[in-house]
């Protein structure tokens, strides 16, 4: 794993394919994204499967408006908090976007943190079947201990990988080894190669844009990870200043819009939390301390899904290192 000093600048030029930046919440993408956005003529695209909800800003981290000005961001505030939305849908409007942003020969920088969503990026879709909305009825109203059992016998390479305490993702996982009578995780990952897919939108067969060798991250890939301490401190700080800037007044004006209808929204960090404060689940100050825990444990489920799923280079940042010396320092890592 490399260091943000230990990075030394190539001499090669910018090629105007995408480039992912992913890592844990709290660790600093966003700001190194916009840095690098703005010295690389860059736009970015958010991959973020809560910053998508108009209105879940503060919880989220989202850009701010000033940042927005400074450099053009995507799939940010894309549908309302009562309305649903996946990884597919995200595939299809990344792809958009992406291509869009190539085509005025600027840079598409992916930074975020949902695992998922770069998966569904990278590699399309599985051949996994539609929502079956009866089916999925029928299985939130089953104890999660019976599906998290069900689905330890029927595909235990899911079971082991999956995060348990995501009911969303355990229920997806059942209902589709029901509606296919196949495990979940054989469920092939398909590449399309149509106009606005995967291939077109990172670039042909035989371009820059292309690595042919499988082992080397495809596209140019960066993790950014910290030392446990120096990311519990900043998760810390984020929970505590968020609290601060009214994620309290925010959650009760996004249940006067239907928040709390919305099973995916409704698992953001901070606001679940927020939302069992208001129904007089826990005082404030435990419900701080929650956020806070609830985090550290996304970070860490985070990286190692990362680890596991995806090819990025990993760079430590060290406490000291500002955002401005790291972006220079990733840019001409980038540039190689």
């Amino acid at each position: 794993m490399a260091t943000a000093r230990s990075l030394q600048p190539p001499a090669s030029s910018l090629q105007r394919r995408p480039i992912l930046l992913a890592g844990p919440t709290a660790v600093g993408k966003s700001r190194i994204a916009l840095l690098l956005a703005e010295r690389l003529n860059g736009e970015i695209v958010s991959v973020d499967s809560m910053q998508v909800y108009r209105g879940l800003d503060i919880g989220t981290a989202k850009p701010s408006a000033e940042e927005r000005a400074r450099v053009p961001h995507h799939l940010i505030d894309v549908v309302d908090v009562t309305e649903p939305f996946d990884a597919a849908r995200f595939a299809e409007l990344a792809h958009q976007a992406v291509a869009e942003i190539r085509s005025r020969n600027r840079l598409p920088i992916l930074c975020g943190g949902t695992g998922l969503y770069f998966k569904a990026f990278l590699d399309g879709l599985g051949e996994a079947p539609p929502a079956d909305e009866q089916l999925r009825a029928a299985l939130r109203a089953t104890p999660p201990a019976e599906l998290l059992r069900e689905l330890a016998e029927r595909d235990p390479a899911t079971f082991e990988k999956i995060d348990r305490l995501n009911l969303r993702r355990v229920i997806r996982a059942v209902e589709v080894i029901r509606l296919t009578g196949r495990p979940f995780s054989a469920q092939k990952a398909r590449w399309n190669g149509t106009p606005g897919g995967p291939s077109d939108a990172l670039g042909s067969p035989g371009s820059p844009g292309v690595s042919p060798d499988p082992g080397r991250p495809f596209p140019p890939s960066l993790g950014l990870t910290r030392s446990q301490s120096d990311l519990r401190h900043r998760i810390n700080e984020r929970v505590d200043g968020m609290f601060r800037r009214g994620l309290v007044a925010e959650t009760e004006q996004l249940l006067k819009r239907g928040l709390a209808d919305n099973k995916t929204a409704m698992q953001a960090l901070g606001y679940r939390q927020v939302v069992e404060h208001l129904r007089g689940g826990r005082s404030l100050t435990e419900t701080i301390e929650l956020v806070k825990i609830r985090t550290r444990q996304f970070a860490k489920r985070q990286m190692t899904w990362f680890k596991r799923q995806l090819r990025l280079e990993w760079i430590e940042l060290m406490p000291e290192d500002s955002p401005d010396v790291v972006a220079t320092l990733v840019k001409a890592r980038i540039e190689n």
